[in-house]
């Protein structure tokens, strides 16, 4: 047999340092060959080689170590494991070497150690009696307060011991270790009860553990979560007990987490109780059942589902327990219960450290906490109705849930398997240095011996990363189809061994998931999934997931039923299903806008074929591609009426793919304005062209008389059009030489109008609604005029207001010379040499009080009007505007249409602070997000913000806040605006 010190024998044993292990078994001696096959299997054998080292150094005799080491292959085993796994322990064990017996025991392995017996043994540790009713520590404080850290490691490394060297069972393991933390809460009750004094005996004080020793499934490492209970004895006053029971509390949880010479053992964390860590410590029965009934949220209910009395008076334990169940399983009939649950668990996810995210496994994504969240929402839904599922322990509830069919057999096991191994890797991770951490590590040496610890003992490292991110994957996946998989198997009568949901228990689940008519989102499954045809398949494998990402919207119903009528619509298509079963980011996009925007609704409802941008790059088309696409579709048809029918269809796609575009954030605000904008320019070309041939023909004329353009006015002449503006523009027409004036203007008016009946007809395209209002004399003036009768009518006619409209002028569409002239011909008016005159602002100020007073609609809050609110835009708008009135003909950077790039130029001539010019900028981009979103969520025009609850939350959710705080988001605006509307006060009130 080759010696220990073999330098093959050492690599196959899986050490690093071959010179140090060499050394170190030469120095154990005839222990060295003994103790060699067991050092093979630990985590890390250099650490378990050296520690026993220094074990042995501790001992002042280690004669009976060095025999056991040689004769008892048990003991041995044991140690190595402890040694070569947990760097704490083998400290521990160098500290107090006489705790190396522990692991002597021969029954060690088979003999679960009792809750009791392990609470006798740390009440005695600090001189209690564990058979008085209320035990009392006799030691001194600090003297207890170490005796107890101490006896805490020595019964750790018991269990330590079974759970490394004996292959004890995960879910045993976290048992132990709730029955080993609860004896501890009960020995530091004693000796919170010794410091306090003879005033401890006027209260009755209980312990309720939650959270997973409250489960009977807590870590190595982990706070442990509770709620104190107390009432005071027969005789004290209320307020007495009060004091007295907080300092008790207040004392035990010091006991644990303080640091001593023997260090601590855990944190004491009682921030799960009513009002959290700003409400009292410590309530009585009353105060809890009324803080309860009256305050508690949906959450908290979900944190009670894994109470139990762990320490002090049991019995007031168990009676607060009793209290509170009722409430805990009635918590689900709540409006929005799952809604308000995931919106917690995404707010875990995004206060997740970045560079922590992929490495979370208890927090991240397909770690711990997705498969715990998802076994207790299913247990609150469907426990009221079923007791069989009320199991705290997160195995056990599963287990109960699959048994019931509300799981399906196959996912419930694979979910146990993943959820054990990811626990297991919990466990090997805070057993290394008793820490609480959750980040599994990235450098090779940790990896190395967490693979090891886990069992991988070939490429430890990178097979233990490929097993873990399996089961993350395997996690995430099952999270994503837990809730839905049975709904289906309820409505689609699909046949197969496992149990199912009654109806009844699928319309219960659906209401809990915030369907607001289940009895409907069940018709719309059994439609979507009935029937064994290639589309019925593949809707049962879309559903699951297209069901959770409709319940994580505020309007789930809206969803379902969109994607229902979509699908009737398109499921014979051969892309359609495919499509969506195959890209899982065009699902998602369908399920967010059908539950979110009307207005993309709508647009997919006309024309389904526009699924297909939901895979597309979302960025806007540039004007010129737009423009050509459209010119050419438009001389494609003959007929003026099917040139612009197909114009409006070129128009549908491209709203779809920017409203899209902004929904999902690829497409912000100005950026959408500049393309709603060039999406009119180019649907205006083609129009004009197309009924410019039109009418030429039908007049049986070889030329048109008139030469023809169309100057964008308002939002649209500045860059920024929403969805729901109208295109305000005035026509300009010049006749061409040779022809007759007046046939020239007939021809002109015929064209204008037909371009405004063509664009607004109704038909299955968004109409577009031309506006001339803002042409001379308004309505009551001509439709078109010549350029020589515009040059007329502002030499004599022109009033302050029209000269401030034409400064967002901008003649886009048509003749190129002729709006080119008539750029010439405006400028001069909008932008005077000296400027506005103080007569001129003096009437824009006027103007602008009379539409603040008159044009508000009645009822409307002047706080929260997108439009004429206060700080809203036209006050941001016209106060740019008069700044460009006053400036523009000395500052040519002024003479611009959009009003953002103005109030830049405005602050680089030092005509605006940039701290002003920052909060007008702001304002004006949040009310026109606003704007824009509000009109996504009710698919028409709206100038306030919603209402309606679930409109008000779809717009929350389109501005990326959580839709269940809708006040910061209205918080936010009226923030905003305000600080908007101090600067129109000085700036344009002066």
């Amino acid at each position: 047999m080759a010696a220990p010190s073999s330098t093959t024998m050492l690599v196959r044993a899986g050490f690093e340092n071959l010179a140090a292990a060499r050394s170190g078994l030469a120095e154990l001696g005839p222990v060295g060959e003994a103790v060699l096959e067991a050092l093979a299997k630990v985590a890390d054998p250099d650490l378990a080689l050296r520690t026993l080292l220094d074990l042995l150094a501790a001992l002042d005799d280690s004669t009976a170590l060095v025999d056991t080491l040689v004769a008892d292959t048990a003991t041995t085993t044991r140690l190595v494991h402890v040694l070569g796994a947990s760097q704490a322990l083998g400290e521990h064990l160098v500290r107090h070497p006489h705790h190396w017996r522990e692991l002597q025991d021969p029954t060690l392995a088979c003999t679960r150690s009792s809750a009791w017996f392990l609470r006798d043994e740390l009440l005695r540790s600090v001189g209690a009696d564990p058979t008085a009713q209320w035990p009392v520590a006799t030691l001194s404080h600090p003297e207890a307060v170490d005796a107890l850290r101490v006896e805490y490691r020595r019964l750790l490394l018991r269990v330590a011991a079974r759970d490394l060297a004996h292959g004890q069972q995960m879910d045993d393991t976290a048992a132990e270790l709730s029955d080993l933390a609860t004896g501890t809460l009960e020995a530091a009750l004693a000796v919170a009860r010794a410091w306090v004094g003879a005033e401890a005996d006027d209260v009755r004080l209980s312990v309720i553990a939650m959270g997973k020793c409250g489960a009977h499934e807590l870590n190595y490492v982990s706070d442990v979560d509770v709620i104190f209970v107390h009432e005071p004895v027969d005789g004290i006053e209320e307020h007495h007990a009060t004091r007295v029971a907080t300092q008790v509390a207040s004392q035990m949880m010091r006991v644990c987490s303080d640091h001593t010479r023997e260090g601590t053992i855990w944190p004491v964390d009682a921030g799960l109780r009513p009002e959290g860590n700003q409400g009292p410590l410590v309530r009585t029965l009353a105060s809890h059942h009324s803080y309860y009934e009256r305050w508690a949220k949906s959450w908290e209910f979900q944190a009670l589902l894994k109470a139990r009395p762990v320490a002090g008076d049991v019995e007031l334990g168990q009676r607060f327990c009793d209290m509170v169940a009722p409430l805990v399983w009635t918590v689900a009939e709540r409006d929005g219960f799952v809604q308000a649950a995931r919106a917690m668990r995404r707010r875990v996810l995004e206060h997740i450290p970045s560079k922590e995210a992929k490495r979370q496994l208890k927090l991240g994504v397909g770690g711990l906490r997705d498969v715990e969240f998802a076994v207790q929402l299913l247990q609150l839904v469907h426990g009221r109705a079923d007791p069989t599922v009320r199991a705290p322990t997160t195995l056990s509830g599963l287990f109960e849930l699959t048994r019931g069919g509300y799981v399906g057999r196959a996912d419930g096991e694979a979910l146990h398997e993943a959820y054990t191994f990811l626990r297991t890797l919990e466990h090997r991770l805070q057993l290394f240095q008793l820490r609480r951490i959750h980040v599994v590590p990235e450098d090779e040496e940790s990896l190395r011996r967490l693979g090891r610890a886990m069992g991988f003992f070939r490429d430890s490292g990178p097979t233990l990363e490929e097993e873990w991110q399996r089961r993350r994957r395997l996690v995430r996946r099952l999270h994503e189809k837990l809730f839905y998989r049975p709904l289906l198997e309820a409505v689609a009568r699909i046949p197969g061994p496992d149990a199912r949901l009654t109806l009844a228990q699928a319309e219960d689940r659906l209401k809990a998931l915030g369907y607001g008519d289940p009895r409907a989102a069940l018709r719309h499954l059994e439609a979507l999934t009935a029937g064994v045809s290639r589309s019925a398949n593949i809707q049962r494998t879309l559903l699951p997931v297209m069901l959770e990402w409709f319940a994580e919207t505020p309007n789930p119903d809206a969803g379902l039923f969109g994607f229902r009528r979509l699908s009737e619509s398109l499921g014979d298509s051969h892309w359609y299903l495919r499509q969506l079963r195959d890209e899982g980011q065009v699902a998602h996009r369908l399920a967010t806008v059908l539950s979110t925007s009307r207005f993309v609704s709508a647009l997919l409802e006309r024309e389904p074929q526009g699924v297909k941008i939901l895979g597309d790059d979302l960025t806007p088309l540039t004007k010129e591609a737009l423009t050509a696409e459209a010119v050419a579709t438009a001389l494609r048809h003959p007929q003026a009426v099917d040139a612009v029918r197909a114009v409006r269809g070129i128009r549908r796609r491209e709203l779809l793919r920017i409203a899209v575009g902004e929904i999902f954030g690829e497409t912000d605000v100005e950026e959408a304005g500049r393309a709603l904008t060039a999406l009119t320019d180019a649907t205006l070309e083609a129009t004009l062209q197309a009924v410019l041939r039109d009418q030429t023909a039908r007049r049986g004329l070889d030329e048109p008389p008139a030469r023809m353009a169309i100057v964008a006015m308002g939002r649209y002449g500045g860059d920024e059009l929403s969805y729901a503006s109208d295109a305000d523009v005035i026509f300009v027409h010049e006749v061409v030489p040779g022809a007759d004036p007046n046939e020239a203007s007939q021809f002109a008016a015929a064209v204008a109008n037909d371009i405004r009946t063509l664009l607004a007809a109704p038909g299955t395209d968004p109409a577009l609604e031309i506006d001339a209002d803002l042409r001379p004399e308004g309505r009551q003036g001509a439709l078109t005029r010549s350029l020589d009768s515009y040059a007329a009518y502002y030499a004599k006619w022109s009033a302050t207001w029209e000269a401030q409209a034409l400064l967002r002028a901008d003649a886009v569409i048509g003749d190129p010379d002729l709006r080119k002239r008539f750029t010439a011909l405006v400028d001069p008016l909008r932008y005077p040499p000296r400027g506005a005159d103080e007569d001129d602002v003096l009437e824009v100020r006027r103007i602008k009080a009379r539409v603040d007073n008159e044009r508000l609609p009645r009822g409307a809050d002047p706080h929260t009007h997108f439009k004429l609110g206060r700080g809203g835009l036209a006050d941001i708008e016209w106060t740019v505007q008069l700044i460009q009135m006053q400036w523009a003909g000395r500052v040519p950077a002024l003479r611009q249409p959009a009003t953002l790039p103005s109030l830049e130029a405005g602050v680089e001539a030092s005509l605006v602070e940039a701290e002003d010019a920052k909060s007008l900028r702001t304002a004006w981009r949040l009310v026109s997000r606003m704007r824009n979103a509000a009109t996504l969520v009710r698919g028409n025009a709206t100038d306030h913000i919603p209402q309606d609850a679930k409109e008000r939350a779809s717009l929350a959710f389109l501005m990326g806040y959580d839709m269940d705080d809708t006040d910061r988001m209205v918080n936010d605006y009226l923030r905003t605006t305000r600080r908007a509307h101090a600067v129109v006060d000085r700036i344009f009130w002066g």
